[in-house]
């Protein structure tokens, strides 16, 4: 044993520098990262700043943007997703919006998002001509930037958890889309999934960043579609 604490010994000092320069190195880096991590939250949620609402004070938009999270195998919303729904629906039986635009995923052919939102709302009453969906709206970015670029919003009431309501305002208001936001907070019953989701905005508010500064498109772009165009003119 004393004969292996020597030979730590004898490498330490042989490659102290190296040794001290990493670890300078990694603690730079952290306090970059940190650093960066806070400004980027700072910055995403400023972009929200005087546009999140309650859901009685919010104003009036022509569309409602509900955007998707998990559903079951058969396409049932978790309870995350009803919520937003729950809140989507209430908007647009009490006049606040005239449709509702569901983004989410269906990036493979056994799971499917918008498909079972569109069931939720028109078994809760909503036309569903007045329900128009995004099936590539992979992330939050994707669903604000197809939003504006392939379904012509131009103002929108955002709708989705507390949590992730000041990010999802800002990228919409930041691709130009006039968006207000209202959150739900009944899910936060479900406690562990909501800190756990909560926690993950710091590192979602560096991608949002990234993905602003880089100005990239939506993994999926396509051609313009006039659901929400149509669902307005209808009435």
């Amino acid at each position: 044993m004393r004969g292996r604490f020597a030979a730590v010994r004898r490498w330490y000092g042989e490659h102290r520098r190296v040794v001290r320069r990493t670890l300078l190195a990694m603690a730079v880096g952290a306090v970059l990262l940190s650093g960066g991590t806070v400004a980027s939250v700072a910055w995403i949620r400023s972009g929200a700043d005087g546009h999140i609402y309650s859901e009685a004070g919010v104003p009036d938009a022509p569309v409602a943007l509900v955007l998707g999270t998990k559903v079951g195998a058969d396409g049932t919303p978790s309870p995350f997703l009803a919520a937003r729904l729950e809140i989507a629906q209430r908007l647009f039986d009490g006049g606040k919006v005239r449709a509702i635009l569901v983004s989410g995923d269906n990036m493979n052919t056994d799971y499917n998002e918008p498909d079972g939102m569109l069931r939720w709302l028109v078994d809760r009453g909503v036309p569903a001509q007045k329900v128009v969906l995004d099936y590539a709206g992979f992330d939050t970015y994707d669903s604000c930037a197809r939003a504006k670029r392939i379904f012509g919003v131009k103002r929108a009431t955002v709708v989705t958890q507390s949590f992730h309501l000041p990010r999802a305002v800002a990228l919409c208001r930041r691709l130009g889309i006039d968006a207000n936001g209202v959150g739900d907070e009944t899910a936060k019953r479900y406690a562990q999934r909501w800190r756990v989701s909560s926690t993950r905005e710091y590192g979602a508010c560096v991608k949002a960043t990234l993905d602003l500064l880089s100005s990239r498109d939506p993994v999926h772009l396509g051609r313009r579609e006039t659901g929400i165009d149509n669902a307005l003119r209808d009435g």
